[in-house]
């Protein structure tokens, strides 16, 4: 647990021969020292022992961060006490410069980015800017945190390599938000959550350098029950339905960088309820269901972005099998298909059959390669998160015992063999997983 501003024990100063991986072991007792200004008062170290806290039950070995108090009321404080301190402002650390310290901090952890930001305006511009996540990006240094809510509208963030949970501040959101259809989708350093708002669709967006929620900008033609999926800091959605309920074969491109939306070509056939997921650069959308058909489509389509064209795959995600005439489930009723992608390899996995299953693209089929844990429960596939967590698959929902309201992470590392489920975490919440996203930056 993080009771205030914490500093390795001090060293001396590696020489410049040695390799900058073993400089981040002396990030923070250098930045101690970085500024003779820079004393850190009683009251700062109040509000972090205070922002900083434990679950309400936590489990042994979890902590549970409050990011609203870490980021905006440290802020806050310490834009009283160190306003007047400029000295280091062009070297952030400034016994090994600006380039160097940079290259310290893209070796933390982005968990450890609320503290750093709190030292002084220098260090909580260079977080809020954005800057050290896109060099994070270009030099392939990614974590990937688990986004979910269970109790509407609070949203929840777990590191699984730390296995830490942290309360995100509560969405802006009014009755009717709550209570229409959503969908979640994590792009770059944002969360973006679709809904509908007493007159039209709206798009609430929360971004980790800011820890806060703002409105997000419409899109060209505004949609609910689409695929999506992300890339870096582009995102794809396609097809939906439009606020008049019309089945759409439209799609965009969102920027997160400069918060833009692009209307893409067509898709060839118009879907809803779909799924979408990118594979070797290439983004796909899977299952849905199209105009005037109640079954689920079992074609895909392919989108190049290099060529901007869609390519439809015949039976791409066969209809779920198992069922009879008399009790297969309306697809309308079902959740759009459970997908996601481990190191450019395809997962579905089918919740009625309890079976996780792997695509080989070569030949167009899908091979079952073993189940899902056994405590996690849906309603037709609605309530279960399935998702890829960097190396991992993610399966996120509530045990079979429903009267403790327990939500339950999973993970495995997919290969050759039969996946092996191991329980990340486990915790009092909400069992029904209403949205889930993977961000990974």
């Amino acid at each position: 647990m993080l009771e205030g501003p914490t500093f390795l024990v001090s060293r001396d100063i590696l020489s410049a021969c040695e390799q900058e991986t073993r400089w981040i072991y002396n990030s923070f007792c250098v930045m101690e020292l970085a500024s003779n200004k820079r004393q850190l008062e009683l009251e700062e170290e109040a509000v972090l022992t205070k922002s900083c806290k434990l679950s309400d039950a936590p489990e042994e070995g979890e902590t549970k961060m409050n990011f609203q108090n870490l980021s905006l009321s440290v802020n806050q404080a310490n834009d009283q006490n160190h306003s007047s301190d400029q000295s280091d402002s062009s070297s952030l650390i400034f016994q090994l410069g600006r380039d160097i310290s940079i290259n310290c901090l893209l070796r933390c952890s982005r968990s450890d980015y609320g503290s750093v930001a709190s030292l002084n305006q220098s260090f909580r511009s260079l977080i809020r800017t954005g800057e050290l996540y896109r060099l994070r990006r270009q030099m392939s240094i990614i974590e990937h945190w688990v986004y979910f809510s269970c109790n509407l509208p609070e949203w929840e963030a777990f590191d699984p390599n730390t296995r830490r949970w942290m309360r995100l501040p509560r969405m802006p959101s009014n009755e009717c938000f709550i209570c229409s259809d959503k969908e979640s989708l994590a792009v770059g350093t944002e969360l973006l959550v679709f809904g509908k708002e007493i007159m039209s669709p709206v798009i609430y967006r929360y971004s980790i350098l800011m820890n806060a929620w703002s409105s997000g900008m419409e899109m060209n033609i505004p949609r609910c029950l689409f695929g999506s999926a992300s890339l870096g800091e582009i995102a794809i959605l396609a097809g939906g339905c439009d606020p008049r309920g019309n089945i759409l074969s439209s799609a965009e491109l969102y920027n997160s960088e400069t918060g833009t939306w692009e209307l893409l070509p067509n898709m060839n056939k118009a879907r809803k309820m779909c799924s979408g997921v990118f594979i070797d650069g290439k983004f796909y959308v899977i299952g849905g269901i199209g105009v005037g058909n109640s079954k689920q489509l079992t074609c895909g389509e392919e989108f190049d972005l290099q060529t901007r064209k869609w390519r439809e795959i015949p039976n791409m995600f066969p209809r779920r099998h198992g069922g009879t005439e008399a009790t297969e489930v309306s697809a309308a009723a079902e959740a759009p298909p459970l997908v996601a992608v481990v190191n450019n390899v395809l997962y579905s996995a089918d919740y009625a059959q309890q079976e996780v299953r792997r695509y080989d693209k070569d030949n167009n089929l899908w091979v079952t390669i073993g189940r899902l844990p056994d405590r996690i429960v849906s309603m037709n596939g609605w309530g279960l998160a399935f998702r890829a967590c960097g190396n991992r698959l993610i399966v996120i929902g509530g045990p079979r015992a429903l009267d403790g309201r327990v939500i339950e992470i999973n993970a495995c590392v997919p290969g050759e063999g039969v996946p092996e489920w191991n329980l990340l975490a486990s915790r009092q919440s909400g069992s029904f997983v209403y949205n889930c996203a993977v961000m990974g930056c």
